[in-house]
This record gives structure tokens, C-alpha cells and sequence, in this order.
């Protein structure tokens, strides 16, 4: 399968719940996922499938996958990608794929918990189209992570033209309404937590304590971290254009400023000593800001560049399933 849009599954052949997990490199806590999430479900009776992504890992995520598709073809849908394509685009993968009336988006790393499950489906019986999560504390993550976060959050909401919530993942709720609406939106820069929050409709929180990792490596170390910023705040606002031309103003009237300085200072003061140190300031200023500028601009250009040319937003290499073996 190569293309991004997955035919819809019929009506008859839908689920109540999908549990979609983007894998990568996360053999050492995807048994204990399968374990918790099949528990879950079982106790409760619901009619479920989990769907693991493979993201081009390089350990046996792929072989475990497989191997517990043998052993639960029922239950058990392993999506295979051509290669590393990234968190979110591995888990709009799995969106494409999934069959449920209502989706749970959760990580592999067991951070938050699968067992919440049966509150977000009572607050969705309730009449919320989209439960999401917000934390209260982030245990395991280091000071500067949870300080990086924060920092984060606070400057989407400001930046933002649509209100994200606080202190939320991609660990959510949505129904079939909400996920038609997300597969149907073609951007190739995800940011789906906000997306969802752009689709609207009833959205209600649920606040929980996230865990540390069951196992494994965190796959969002700063560098990732500031890379899914930099898409969060260039696909939802358009405010840091707006800053750039603010800035570029206010350095215009700097200069007009320091050119009335100059033109006073040679007129009154001829005989003032004239020195350097104040001219290499205001230069690197001006320069720094100008690079600035077009840093911004040029994040923005970049990401229309790679959406005109009309790619699919990822490869899938294979599904096993029960009715795709």
C-alpha cells in the first residue's frame, strides 16, 4: 500500500474502539502494552482492535508486531511503514488504517495510561466528541524537559490562532466524526493535537498524572522536541510573520533615531571623540534582526515548498490483519 488516504472500512466491519500506538524502537514495552490494553478491553467487553505502527524501527518492534498478530489475528492490526517517517505521520498512519467507532491515540511508552480508557468513554457517552489529556505532573521527565514543555504550551496559546489546550499529548479520545475530519486535512507538517483542536466540536478534558516510561528510551529528546514547536507554531499561526514585520518596523525606527542622533551630534558636537564600539553594536543589531527575519520567513516558504509537491504523506509497506494476511 503507497498512499496516505486509506479507503474507508464499511460500516458493518467497524469496531466500537480502536487503540492506535505509533511504534519505534519499542520493543521492550510493546508486549506490555498489548498486555494492558487486551485486559482492558476484555473486562469491559468492548469490540477492539489495537493498531501498532512500525515506524522503520531498527530492533524487532517489527517481528513483535507480527508475532502478535499470530497469536490474536481478532484483535491485532501491525502496520507496517517503508521507512522512519516520524511520530506524528506514523500515527496518521494508523488513523487511516484503524476501523473503531472511537479511537484512542496513545504512545507505546506506557507514559499515559491505557487505563483511563473506560472515564474518556464515559465522558463521550456523556457528549464530548473528543476526550483529551491534560497533566498534572510529568514523573521521569528532567527539570529542563518539563520547563522546556511548559515554556512551549505557554508561547502556542499566545502564538496561536486557535486555543490548544494546556499541558496536553496526543493522548485523546476522538469518534469516527472527528477522525473523518482529521484524515480528510492534507497538511504534511502534523501537528495533530492541534489539528483536532482546530476541528472543534465538544472536546473535554480529563487530567491524570503521567507515568514514566515503562522501558526504553525516550524518542523525544530536545532536538525532536523543538522541531514539533517549530511545526506546532508555524501551522496553526501566522503571529510570527506578524512579529518579524513588528520587529523589522521597530528596527526601521531605531535607525531613523540614531540617523537624527548622528546628524545633532555633528552638528553641535563637531569636536566629540567618535567611537567604534557603539557603531559595531547597532550593526550586529540590525544584522541579527534581519537574519531573524528571514529565519521566519524562510520556515514558512519551506513548508509550502514541500506541500506543493503533493507527496504522500507516508508509505506503507504491508498490514496484518485477520482480513489482510
Amino acid at each position: 500500500m503507497n498512499s496516505s488516504q486509506a479507503p474507508l472500512p464499511p460500516e458493518e466491519d467497524r469496531l466500537y474502539l480502536s487503540v492506535v500506538a505509533p511504534c519505534y524502537n519499542e520493543e521492550s514495552v510493546i508486549e506490555e502494552l498489548y498486555k494492558r490494553v487486551t485486559s482492558l478491553c476484555q473486562k469491559h467487553g468492548y469490540s477492539y482492535e489495537i493498531v501498532l505502527v512500525n515506524d522503520g524501527s531498527l530492533d524487532s518492534t517489527w517481528e513483535i508486531h507480527q508475532q502478535l498478530c499470530a497469536n490474536d489475528p481478532e484483535h491485532m492490526v501491525a502496520v507496517n511503514l517503508s521507512r522512519n517517517f516520524g511520530h506524528q505521520l506514523a500515527l496518521s498512519a494508523g488513523l487511516s488504517v484503524c476501523r473503531g467507532e472511537r479511537i484512542l491515540i496513545i504512545d507505546a511508552d506506557l507514559q499515559d495510561p491505557p487505563e483511563l480508557l473506560p472515564d474518556m468513554l464515559r465522558k463521550m457517552d456523556e457528549g464530548a466528541e473528543v476526550v483529551y489529556g491534560v497533566r498534572r505532573t510529568r514523573y521521569g521527565d528532567s527539570f529542563l524537559k518539563r520547563t522546556a514543555c511548559t515554556v512551549f504550551y505557554r508561547c502556542l496559546l499566545l502564538l496561536s490562532d486557535y486555543p490548544i489546550p494546556l499541558d496536553s499529548g496526543d493522548f485523546r479520545l476522538i469518534n469516527r466524526r472527528v477522525l473523518d475530519a482529521l484524515n480528510s486535512m492534507p497538511e504534511r507538517h502534523r501537528f495533530l493535537r492541534g489539528m483536532i483542536s482546530w476541528i472543534g466540536y465538544n472536546q473535554v478534558p480529563i487530567h491524570y498524572d503521567r507515568d514514566s516510561r515503562f522501558a526504553g528510551e525516550t524518542k523525544y529528546p530536545l532536538r525532536r522536541l523543538i522541531a514539533l514547536a517549530i511545526d506546532g507554531i508555524t501551522t496553526f499561526s501566522v503571529k510570527p510573520l506578524r512579529l518579524s514585520f513588528i520587529s523589522g518596523l521597530g528596527a526601521l525606527l531605531f535607525s531613523l533615531l540614531l540617523f537624527i542622533y548622528a546628524i545633532i551630534s555633528w552638528y553641535f558636537f563637531p569636536d566629540a571623540p567618535r567611537g567604534w564600539a557603539s557603531l559595531m553594536v547597532v550593526v550586529s543589531m540590525l544584522g541579527g534582526m534581519q537574519l531573524f527575519v528571514l529565519g521566519i520567513l524562510g520556515e514558512y516558504l519551506g513548508r509550502v515548498y514541500e506541500q506543493s509537491k503533493s507527496r504522500p504523506l507516508f508509505l506503507i509497506e504491508s498490514i496484518k490483519r485477520d482480513s489482510m494476511q
